[in-house]
């Protein structure tokens, strides 16, 4: 074993899973590990036990709430999630310890989901359920898709795989990231793109810089019959500031997998606005995602257990995995 995967002073590796329900499947790792389950009430005190934490239950903010404690801290952190701003902290990130992130896993389904939305919203297949629902037959026109326009914010895997997919349909696709390099536009390059999308789509990391960033002042430069979608972070949104676009048709429909608080508690507005899907953070979720996370979270603790370098890694200063230069989002 090398010196990357030394174990403490009992000689065991000690794995701590934050659980959520269903719980991992972790059966390739017996005899090899000891594994402890956490949970809300149990974590803080483990913790300092781990060697790497598996942090299972991506929605939870144990880790953030916890990390700044007493004690040994795990040398590997893995989240089984795309989004890491669930556990940072200036802790964590000013540690030494590695934190790796599930990309690879939802690209795709999250692509497909979005451009579900896209085809929905332009057939009107939710007005034509409202219609059958109430027994009234009347006929409509609906929008072409294809030489439509999208702006797709956030130049990451998911968002690439979001462009790739729109793409296919015939949509015009614009990405914007971080910093604008080829085949990716900078933020200065948003509010045009706004103003001639007709679909707005939300795949950016939460950062200091993307916090909020779709408020009033962004939906007002969107065209009236622009379509905004999230599925990046709900706090890229300022949810009032959409409330009132929608109320005001200042944009003609959106649709959200992701919000400020999760779960949407039952008495929110958001779920009675007219024109607005509310989804339970579900967008990247497929039959055997859960399989594929726990296969993932395997791969790569053979990777850490041999001392060989780990895909995945998390930049902290800026919140995500970068690609090919520190500036790619």
């Amino acid at each position: 074993m090398t010196d990357a995967s030394k174990t403490r002073e009992d000689g065991e590796t000690t794995l701590l899973v934050l659980d959520a329900d269903p719980p991992p499947r972790l059966g390739g790792l017996t005899g090899r590990t000891r594994i402890l389950h956490g949970d809300e009430s149990t974590f803080a005190s483990q913790l300092p036990l781990a060697d790497v934490l598996l942090v299972w239950d991506f929605l939870s903010d144990a880790v953030r709430r916890a990390w700044p404690g007493e004690g040994p801290r795990p040398r590997w952190v893995h989240t089984a999630s795309a989004g890491v701003d669930h556990l940072m902290c200036p802790e964590l990130a000013a540690s030494d310890t590695v934190v790796t992130n599930a990309r690879g896993i939802f690209e795709a389904p999250i692509a497909e989901y979005v451009a579900g939305l896209v085809i929905a919203a332009a057939k009107d297949f939710y007005g034509t359920n409202e219609l059958q629902r109430q027994r009234r037959w009347r006929h409509r026109e609906t929008r072409r898709v294809a030489g439509t326009r999208a702006v797709v914010v956030g130049s990451g895997p998911i968002g690439r795989s979001i462009a790739r997919t729109l793409e296919a349909l015939g949509v015009t696709v614009a990405v914007t990231g971080r910093r604008a390099r080829p085949g990716v536009h900078g933020p200065q390059d948003l509010p045009p793109l706004l103003a001639r999308a007709d679909w707005v789509v939300s795949a950016a990391p939460l950062t200091d810089a993307t916090r909020g960033m779709f408020d009033a002042r962004a939906f007002d430069t969107m065209n009236p019959s622009a379509y905004f979608i999230n599925v990046g972070r709900g706090r890229l949104v300022v949810e009032a500031d959409l409330l009132a676009a929608l109320a005001g048709r200042w944009i003609s429909g959106a649709a959200l997998d992701v919000f400020e608080q999760e779960p949407l508690p039952p008495e929110s507005p958001l779920w009675d606005v007219p024109g607005l899907i509310v989804s339970p953070h579900m967008s990247g979720d497929v039959v055997g995602w859960r399989d594929e996370l726990g296969s993932q979270f395997l791969e790569l603790y053979d990777l850490w257990e041999s001392g060989k370098p780990l895909p995945n890694v998390v930049d902290k200063d800026v919140g995500y995995v970068p690609t090919h230069d520190p500036s790619h989002d």
